[in-house]
């Protein structure tokens, strides 16, 4: 009975396990559930890394998807249980912890060790101090019914890491590294540091409100399903990487969908007199070719506080995809229209286009606080020969006018000049018509959806080219 409550257990862990990748953004089908049982039916489950690599080779499809699939694999299956395993790596014994207090000197020698280890790149030590870490200075208990007694922001904050910095690049200059070297190789070793604080107290809350819990709430989507609002600035690297690769597969479907639609009515004609050759069936039809019609976009973005983010990633995916449009023109502002289309000259390095647009934030505004009415008014004062019976407008922004004056007939106007009208707001939808929020205004309007990450935003420039 015991063995068959084992291997409930862990096929309901398993279950668990993937319909919480799934609710992160990974697309995992009934094969591959079925793939990676037959894996770990032929695999031992004694040695932690072996299921992991097998889970992740029936998984995951792309490697933005690997830190998603990591942390919740490091939920539903811990490295360690309880403070009985503080020592342990995957394939080494375990020590047992003994009781710790949060005073100045516990603090001055970890802080001592964690200078060492980071110096030596001791991944062994730097686990046990993780654990150490969160279990001397992460606790908070007598915390109120639904909190959880573990942080790793409180431990973060305590014991500083990001404050050692200078140390660990002095030692690895002593080492023969140069500083700008040795600058790179501290930050990398912190940042990974910091994660594997944070992993513990994902696992410690695991082990108190179970790993459903913390998939629902502790553990970030994939990249691609992050919102931009709540990036961090290791996060929009890490988009920027993949701004690129997604505009490529988009080129790819749209060129093999435009080549499947390339053909035109039916030529009655040419198909009849072609028949005659084989008797007066129709083998071939022969259609008349189809007028080629490329939308011309003009894209308006806000570029205000967090949904410059936003913007910027919308506008570089459109300029990478911009030979699927006929002419494309952009336009940024706060209070004030400033054109940036010159920024995104053929061959641009990303790196330098984002730098321009960070650089020109400045010219869209005059006093600093969000004002669409006053965009919306100077766009056609100024840039409505931009629009036309060939082009598309798309605006971008969370529609929170500061309670200004919202200019409603100047955006009909744009609309009525325009092709096709579509307004991409990256707050969530129960967010909209709330404090300064006039979504459901500018929604009677344009039609607007809500774009919150690359998914959607992928989707969205799908259907409109």
């Amino acid at each position: 009975m015991s063995g068959a409550r084992t291997t409930s257990g862990l096929v309901e862990r398993h279950i668990s396990f993937l319909e919480a990748l799934r609710a992160a953004g990974l697309a995992v089908s009934l094969a591959e559930d079925l793939d990676a049982v037959a894996a770990l039916s032929a695999l031992p489950w004694d040695r932690r890394v072996t299921v992991r690599a097998a889970y992740a080779a029936t998984l995951v499809k792309k490697q933005s998807q690997r830190p998603t699939f990591d942390a919740l694999f490091d939920v539903y299956f811990p490295r360690l249980v309880g403070e009985g395993a503080r020592a342990e790596s995957d394939e080494g014994p375990v020590e047992e912890a003994g009781g710790v207090r949060d005073n100045g000197p516990a603090l001055a020698d970890l802080r001592e060790r964690l200078v060492e280890a980071l110096s030596t790149d001791d991944k062994e030590m730097l686990a046990r101090l993780a654990v150490e870490m969160v279990g001397r200075f992460g606790a908070m208990p007598g915390r109120g019914p639904g909190l959880s007694s573990w942080s790793a922001y409180t431990a973060l904050q305590r014991v500083a890491p990001s404050e050692l910095v200078d140390r660990i690049v002095q030692a690895l200059l002593s080492q023969g590294r140069t500083e700008e070297e040795a600058d790179r190789v501290a930050g990398r070793r912190i940042g990974s540091f910091t994660r594997r604080v944070e992993d513990d107290a994902r696992r410690r809350i695991a082990e108190e409100k179970g790993p459903d819990h913390v998939a629902d709430v502790a553990v970030k989507p994939s990249i691609d399903r992050l919102d931009f609002t709540a990036a961090r600035k290791a996060d929009l690297e890490e988009m920027r990487r993949e701004i690129y690769p997604l505009a490529r597969r988009l080129a790819t479907r749209l060129t093999q969908e435009h080549h499947a639609r390339r053909r035109g009515p039916l030529d009655f004609r040419r198909t009849v007199r072609a028949s005659i050759s084989t008797g007066g069936v129709p083998l071939v039809t022969h259609h008349r070719p189809k007028r080629p019609h490329r939308t011309e976009l003009v894209v308006l973005c806000d570029v205000s506080g967090s949904v410059a983010n936003f913007a910027q990633f919308t506008l570089l995916l459109v300029f990478a995809l911009s030979d699927q449009f006929q002419k494309v023109r952009a336009f940024t502002f706060i209070d004030h229209v400033h054109e940036v289309t010159e920024h995104f000259r053929p061959g641009a390095d990303v790196v330098d286009v984002m730098a321009d647009l960070a650089a020109s934030t400045s010219h869209a505004a005059l006093w600093g606080r969000t004002n669409y009415g006053r965009a919306f008014t100077k766009f056609v004062e100024e840039h409505s020969d931009a629009l036309g019976p060939k082009a598309s407008l798309l605006i971008l922004g969370d529609a929170r006018s500061n309670y200004s004056d919202l200019a409603l007939d100047q955006l009909r106007e744009m609309e009525r000049n325009s092709r096709h009208a579509w307004w991409l707001n990256p707050e969530h939808h129960r967010h909209w018509n709330t404090g300064d929020s006039v979504a459901g205004k500018y929604a009677d309007v344009v039609p607007m959806v809500e774009c919150r990450n690359l998914t959607q935003l992928g989707e969205f420039v799908h259907a409109i080219v």
